[in-house]
Parts: structure tokens; sequence; C-alpha cells
């Protein structure tokens, strides 16, 4: 059974301003500091995850804003592999002065704490400029298996956890992954202790649910509510301090009795730390007033996200918070790359 984790949030929640931005680009672009001569060319997103994913979605959302903005096209290249790192490692070593990356939590924090042979610093490598979108994970638990409650209280689905001991396994999209590092937190908090799967993505862990393979897994919220719809899975308790606006309708695992437990998954907009600084708060404002346009909002919420766009010094912020919350479960439950 691991052993607790010093008591202390896993999460620290980022202050977001509120208030909207007008919906048009010209307005947009209005309130972004000047660069003149820049943009001169097209302006490239990298995402480190292939097409039709959460990240390449968010990503083509905000390209066409951008572009209106910028006065200047923008495209998504897809460079796929290693859970997002050959992306952001690409972003890293751009020196175009046009490219920029949309990334996931730990390409943005632990990404080098878990494999020292990642090969760029997220802290050195990579400027911080908005985060875009959060989301808490969902609980779930798969439908007619052994020693899994057939109804979905938090409380008895614990106690099941529990009593199974290792022979319960979860899934997650690999080592590492805020998937991963929260299931290993809440073993700390619980008592439960199910053997990890990794997956090569969300989507193979849920068909492995429904396929027997699994017992459990944290899913996002919109593809633990298609599956639960489709009847392969049921949804036990989300991962925010409270309900989500997301997943209204079930209880966070906090009003099961967990405490200390508090875990988001985000994507965030970044720059090469070589970006010319006014340039990267052109982008900065850019895109923060972009993800606060009422569209793109709403076009966030359909994909399964709460907008924020936040200051580059926010997400920077956050990057800190995570690195050290996420640190210490590494550290505490002795992860490794494997």
């Amino acid at each position: 059974m691991p052993r607790p984790i010093a008591a202390r949030r896993a999460l620290l929640t980022l202050a977001v301003a509120a208030g909207l931005a007008g919906a048009c680009g010209v307005a947009v672009a209005q309130n972004a500091p000047a660069t003149p001569g820049w943009p001169a060319k097209t302006v490239r997103i990298i995402v480190g995850f292939p097409p039709g994913s959460s990240p390449d979605l968010t990503a083509r959302t905000f390209a066409e804003p951008l572009a209106q903005a910028l006065g200047q096209s923008v495209i998504v290249e897809n460079k796929v592999g290693a859970g997002g790192n050959i992306g952001a490692d690409a972003v890293a070593k751009a020196t175009d002065g046009h490219t920029i990356g949309l990334f996931i939590n730990g390409n943005l924090t632990i990404a080098k704490l878990i494999n020292p042979q990642v090969p760029y610093d997220p802290a050195r490598d990579l400027a911080p400029l908005s985060l875009i979108g959060v989301s808490p994970l969902v609980l779930t638990a798969a439908v007619g298996q052994k020693d899994v409650p057939a109804d979905g209280d938090a409380r008895a689905f614990l106690a099941a956890a529990r009593g199974a001991g290792d022979r319960w396994s979860y899934g997650t999209p690999g080592v590492g992954t805020v998937g991963h590092l929260g299931t290993e937190l809440l073993k700390a908090r619980t008592g439960i202790d199910p053997l990890h799967v990794p997956y090569p993505g969300y989507p193979q862990v849920a068909t492995a649910m429904g396929g027997g393979q699994l017992q459990m897994a944290l899913l996002p919220p919109a593809l633990a509510l298609a599956q639960e719809r489709a009847g392969k899975l049921r949804r036990i308790g989300v991962t925010s301090a409270g309900r989500s606006t997301l997943a209204p309708e079930v209880p966070s695992l906090a009003e099961a009795g967990v405490q200390d437990f508090e875990l988001e998954i985000w994507n965030a907009f970044a720059a090469p730390a070589n970006m010319p600084a006014a340039v990267r708060a052109r982008l900065s404002a850019t895109i923060a007033d972009i993800a606060r346009t009422p569209a793109v909002r709403e076009k966030m919420f359909q994909q399964g996200w709460q907008a924020v766009g936040s200051s580059a010094e926010g997400l920077a912020n956050r990057m800190r918070a995570d690195t050290a919350a996420m640190g210490q479960v590494i550290r505490e439950q002795k992860i490794t790359a494997q």
C-alpha cells in the first residue's frame, strides 16, 4: 500500500479575472500591444497530438480568430509522439519568431521530472502565454464486472476498491500523465491500490474498461458522459473541489469524504523562450482575449473545457504550483518513466 503523502492540496487554484472580451477579431487586436513588422509571415501553432485529438481541436478553435486579430494566416501543425513532448521540443527549439504551441499540463510542468532525458526544459526553454482551458477529471467505474458495485455511490465504490487491492487495475494515457499522477494521489488519499496499465490515449482507456480489462479510470468529462450514455461505464465523482459546470450532476469526490484531493487537466499556449518579449506580450494579450469571447467560450465548453484566458504571469504561476504539487506525488510514489 502506498504511504500517505504529507497533507497539502494537490493543486493550487488559479484566480481567473471576470469579464468577457468582445466577440470580434478587431476588438481583440485593439487590446494587444503593438509589434511593428510582426507578424511578417504565417504563424504556426504546433500541437504534439494527432488531428482530431482534444489539443488539436482546441488549437484549431483559436487559429481562425487569432489570424483575424493578427492580420496574418495561422496554421496548425501536428508533431505527434512521446505524450506531446516531441511537439513541445519543436516549439522550444523554434527560432523563426512565428511559432507557438498548444500544450497540456504535463508538457509544461512535470515532463522533465518524470524523464530527465526529455530534450527540453519547460521552465527554461518555453515562455508562458495564456492558460486557456481547465477541466476536472471524472472517476469512472466499469459496468458488469465482478466486485465492482452496480451503482454510482463513491463511498461504496472506494470501499470495494480497497477490498480488491491490486486485483483491480486502472488505465491512463501513459506514465506521468495527469490521469496517472492523479490516480496515484487518489490511492494515497483513500487507501486503494489498483495496478496501473498505460494506454496510448483516453479513448483506448475507455475501450479497455468496456472490454473488461480495467475496473476504473480518471477520464475527461465529455468522454465519461459519452461512455455512460452508451452503458459502458458509470461516473463516480469529479476531481474538482466542488461540482463542475461541465458535469453538474456528478458529485465531487470531496462530497464522498476524500480529503486534500483536487485535480484538473488544463491546456495552454506557450512560445519559445527566445521569442522577442514584445511579440510574446502581444500574443499573450490576444490569445487571452480570444479565450474570453462568447463564441470561443462556447466552443471550448462543447469540447469539455471551462475557458480561462489568463495572463502570461497567471500561467507561469499555475505551472510552478502544479510542478511543485505533482513533483511531490512523483517523489513520494517513486514514479519513473517506464
